[in-house]
């Protein structure tokens, strides 16, 4: 391969990478990334709308079995209601892909939403990845805790069991929870950061 070939191939790829969107990586204490999304009953949802409240994003996956060990106990429920309660936004959001496991219709996500009793503030589809890849969500479920001014506060697993083994739910700490206790209590986050668990996202790429 000539010089010139090659500085042209390396020219294209520069441009090519220099044309992809660039997301940065969500970080603790700095601003959760913004998005602006549908939710299954056809409303718009932004979250930078929701400032002055505390909001959690939920990934998930009915058919995960880590997922089905908090839906199938109630503990996520139950920690929706406890979340909700306080006035915090809770969004579910399913990004998997067309023809993937876990892959739902508004209409079939309703249903689940309603067999489960399930308490999110909105539920959104996500099929293209595009939130997803924003908040490099990488397991279902995979919990983001984001305070009053937007800030990103916690960013993880559910709780510290990572078994799918509903037995496990019983003397694990909730991090979701403790999160919560620790900002209305106006106290730093004690456990900020955990290694997420579950499924892996079933994106298309």
């Amino acid at each position: 391969m000539s010089r010139k070939i090659a500085f042209m191939l390396a020219a294209m790829v520069l441009l090519i990478m220099l044309a992809l969107p660039v997301y940065a990586a969500p970080q603790i204490g700095q601003p959760a990334p913004d998005f602006t999304a549908t939710d299954i009953d056809g409303n718009e949802f932004t979250l930078s709308e929701f400032k002055g409240k505390k909001v959690i994003l939920e990934w998930t996956n009915h058919q995960c079995p880590f997922v089905v060990k908090h839906y199938g106990s109630g503990n996520m429920q139950a920690t929706q209601k406890t979340a909700t309660d306080k006035g915090v936004i809770w969004v579910s959001i399913v990004s998997s892909a067309e023809g993937n496991q876990g892959h739902v219709t508004p209409d079939e996500a309703r249903t689940i939403m309603t067999e489960a009793d399930a308490h999110p503030s909105a539920k959104i589809l996500d099929p293209s990845g595009t939130i997803g890849h924003l908040y490099e969500a990488s397991t279902t479920p995979h919990m983001f805790v984001i305070d009053e001014e937007g800030i990103l506060a916690y960013a993880g697993a559910i709780d510290s069991k990572s078994s799918p083994n509903p037995a496990t739910i019983e003397g694990a700490t909730n991090y979701v929870l403790a999160a919560l206790d620790d900002l209305e209590a106006d106290r730093p986050v004690a456990t900020a950061q955990t290694q997420p668990y579950g499924c892996g996202v079933k994106y298309s790429h």
